[in-house]
């Protein structure tokens, strides 16, 4: 692996900020880091960046790369998302995409395995929605129809011997904020899922999109939610309820706005904002510019969202920055949907940039236990995104992205552009 120093940039490490400082990365770990005044003597390969910013590599914390699709990784990596949480797949796809992490050009990845799902429960009807091919109905075959303790522990034990997953995936959705009717786990089955995965050391991370269902599962004891509410403003009980389980939240708020269409417009200037242009495909832009809409009409409100990531992170609960960036899922995009969240987070939640770069580093990292990575600091991972111009006063810098390392790993997108 190759050796560098990256100097006189400013640094964020994911929990301060050096005005004036140096990285030194050796086999693909963080060697040294500080102010350019405490620069080491090495003979290795030096960039001198003034007037850019290096930054961890950004987390998504929850990603969908269905049918193991081959965009995922290598389009996360390129918007400076080095690391991608998968949050349900089948085992195929978890193999390919394992696989697919050895290849250069490729985010890391870690995953759920497969959720734990109930018959005809989430996510099956919105799937069989738009897809009903042989392919597809295989697969939802093969998904556990938990409902009772014993299957529940048939389930962990199978997920953990295949899947070697990183943490469990539950799914309590209603489909209330959808206008729809679906069969969802009772609230018993839920705490049991929850028992006999932390009874294996896993944490477990729940889908549900209401009131009703948010309190329901917080109450069933998971660690974090995937989506914030959407079908009524925030109360003082959901307040409540996550500060029991001193539970983090991750809104996916550009993923509900799509839900709703009112994410239209700025699914579009990111689809079409110049500096993207070279990394996503053509298929991925028209895919971003549309909108799932199944909330269009149920009185759901992307504010009643934006309230409650305010309600919440005003409480002191942890705000962590994932997409929900899926194939199917119309108006996202891998790696550029991370750019939207934080986007979306400084100029319609009120955070500040600096804050909202936390939740895409240091804070995802430390919710979900990876020690390894969201940090820039001695023996961490070097993963790396370097932007031109001061994304901690603007997030809209975070797409100025002129470099970006896994590993110590120069993605083969910005090779040249450095000197």
């Amino acid at each position: 692996m190759t050796s560098f120093i990256i100097c006189d940039v400013r640094i964020f490490t994911g929990e301060d900020t050096i005005p004036d400082g140096f990285i030194y990365v050796e086999s693909g770990k963080i060697k040294a880091v500080g102010p350019t005044s405490d620069i080491p003597q090495a003979s290795v390969k030096t960039y001198s960046k003034p007037g850019h910013t290096l930054v961890p590599g950004l987390i998504d914390c929850h990603i969908h790369a269905d049918k193991a699709n081959p965009v995922a990784l290598p389009q996360s990596l390129r918007f400076g998302v080095t690391t991608v949480c998968e949050m349900h797949n089948e085992l195929a796809n978890v193999k390919k995409l394992k696989k697919q992490t050895l290849e250069p050009d490729t985010a890391s990845y870690k995953t759920a395995g497969q959720a734990a799902t109930i018959e005809n429960g989430w996510p099956i009807p919105v799937i069989m929605a738009h897809d009903k091919s042989e392919e597809t109905l295989a697969e939802i075959a093969s998904w556990p129809k938990l409902s009772n303790r014993e299957n529940v522990i048939e389930y962990m034990e199978w997920n953990k011997k295949e899947m070697q997953p990183d943490y469990i995936k539950l799914m309590h959705e209603s489909g209330a904020s959808m206008g729809m009717q679906l069969t969802k786990p009772p609230v018993e089955l839920q705490r049991v899922i929850v028992e006999e995965a932390n009874r294996q050391g896993y944490l477990t991370i729940a889908h549900a999109l209401c009131m009703a269902d948010t309190l329901e599962v917080l109450e069933a004891g998971v660690n974090g939610l995937t989506h914030t509410i959407c079908d009524q403003p925030p109360t003082q009980e959901l307040v409540e309820a996550y500060k029991k389980n001193n539970a983090w939240l991750n809104p996916t708020l550009s993923a509900v706005a799509s839900l709703t269409t009112e994410g239209e417009e700025l699914q579009e200037r990111f689809a079409h904002d110049p500096r993207v242009e070279g990394l996503i495909g053509h298929k991925e832009i028209k895919n971003l510019c549309n909108c799932m809409g199944f909330a269009a009409e149920s009185g759901a409100k992307a504010e009643y969202a934006y309230e409650s990531v305010r309600m919440l992170r005003k409480a002191g609960i942890d705000i962590v920055c994932g997409s929900d960036a899926a194939g199917p899922a119309v108006g996202t995009a891998f790696g550029l949907s991370v750019h939207q969240e934080l986007y979306v987070f400084v100029h319609k939640v009120g955070m500040t940039p600096e804050e909202a770069l936390h939740s895409a580093t240091s804070v995802v990292a430390k919710r979900f236990k990876f020690s390894d990575r969201g940090r820039l600091a001695v023996g961490l991972n070097a993963d790396l995104l370097l932007v031109e111009g001061n994304p901690l006063e603007d997030i809209d810098a975070t797409l100025n992205i002129r470099g970006v390392w896994r590993d110590g790993n120069l993605c083969s997108t910005y090779a040249g552009k450095l000197d």
